[in-house]
């Protein structure tokens, strides 16, 4: 699910930027690769927005909660779902570094009117393989501020080169993989025993 809520989140950018009359210049990709001799890479964060993801966790809050459900007379046991929050990173490399600057407004702008993503107020390309299956999601979109220090550190492991940016947090991502580890039957009707008992 990491995949599609990029995807979704730079599908989202870019179509607020094209409704402002600004270019579509977000791409999901590596800031660290800025300097890459792989040509194809460094023309795709030449001039635009690299959208990285730079740090996931998760969340410790709900690790213990049960997950089971009930089908028919069977209650289906699972290992927990994985809640991950990830932490994001827009990186602005324009020619003009004023056009950096305006860019990184402007997706502050739209996260400041749309901070809670879900399938029912969410317009996003199904039409994709990769795609078509994300039917039902919920997540939201915080304005993460680092220290001076945390944020040297992460333009560090980046590669050094401190661009133009805005870090923002991605709460929840729920990762489950449909494996069932047990089943068990249900345990049948508790007023009837109750009444019988009552009775003797």
């Amino acid at each position: 699910m990491i995949f599609e809520v990029i995807q979704i989140i730079e599908e989202q950018v870019n179509n607020y930027l094209k409704e402002i009359e600004l270019e579509q210049s977000v791409v999901a990709e590596n800031i660290a690769f800025l300097e890459s001799q792989n040509d194809e890479v460094g023309k795709v964060l030449k001039d635009g927005v690299a959208l990285t993801v730079i740090n996931l966790a998760e969340e410790a809050t709900l690790k213990n909660f049960p997950n089971h459900t009930i089908e028919n007379t069977k209650t289906i046991y699972k290992n927990s779902v994985i809640n991950l929050n990830l932490f994001i990173l827009f990186s602005a490399n324009r020619e003009k570094y004023i056009n950096s600057l305006r860019d990184i407004s402007k997706i502050i702008e739209f996260f400041q009117g749309k901070k809670l993503f879900t399938q029912a107020n969410t317009i996003y390309d199904r039409n994709t393989s990769a795609m078509s299956n994300v039917d039902n999601f919920r997540f939201t979109v915080e304005l993460y501020t680092p220290t001076f220090e945390e944020l040297n550190y992460i333009w560090g492991t980046l590669g050094g080169k401190q661009l133009p940016s805005a870090l923002y947090k991605v709460s929840m991502i729920q990762i489950e993989r449909n494996i069932v580890q047990a089943e068990g039957q249900l345990i049948g009707d508790f007023a009837g025993i109750t009444k019988r008992k009552e009775q003797s």
